[in-house]
């Protein structure tokens, strides 16, 4: 059974404009990622793709992409992965983060969310590590994280 963010972003990519209308929802519910303007291009269990262009707003004192937008973007895509990949009997809260910035980051930031290790249901919780690349437009890695993410039973009604 899909998740139901996984369930919306398959029923709503099928609208024109539907992955900019799908980012639009999760920003909606999730507010702070608005400020980066990020689109989901993909999302499927286990995978998902998310992009936001360099503008102004998202400009260091050095006139690249600043960090924190490259860990929002990250964030993003980490939880979206994980929401859209849990048994529906699980439920997932970011941890940790631990962040590597390799290059310069110029131009159109693309993350790729893939987790650590396989998702299981379970009756206990666990850590789960969820690895997010982001590239810049010549496919060259600027910058790495790994997202330790909660996964936990969720709880009876």
């Amino acid at each position: 059974m899909a998740s139901n963010v996984l369930s919306l972003y398959r029923r709503i990519i099928r609208w024109p404009a539907g992955h900019w209308l799908f980012t639009r929802a999760v920003c909606f519910k999730a507010p702070y990622f608005a400020s980066i303007s990020p689109l989901i291009k993909t999302l499927e269990p286990n995978r998902c793709v998310a992009t936001f262009r360099h503008r102004r707003r998202v400009t260091n004192h050095l006139g690249t992409v600043h960090a924190i937008a490259l860990c929002n973007i990250a964030e993003l895509s980490a939880g979206l992965m994980t929401d859209a990949s849990l048994p529906p009997s699980m439920r997932w809260i970011p941890k940790g983060m631990t962040v590597e910035y390799v290059k310069k980051a110029a131009g159109t930031m693309c993350a790729t969310a893939l987790p650590g290790q396989r998702i299981v249901e379970s009756d206990e919780g666990y850590e789960l590590p969820v690895h997010v690349t982001v590239t810049d437009p010549d496919d060259e890695t600027v910058f790495r994280a790994r997202i330790l993410m909660w996964l936990s039973p969720r709880p009876s009604r």
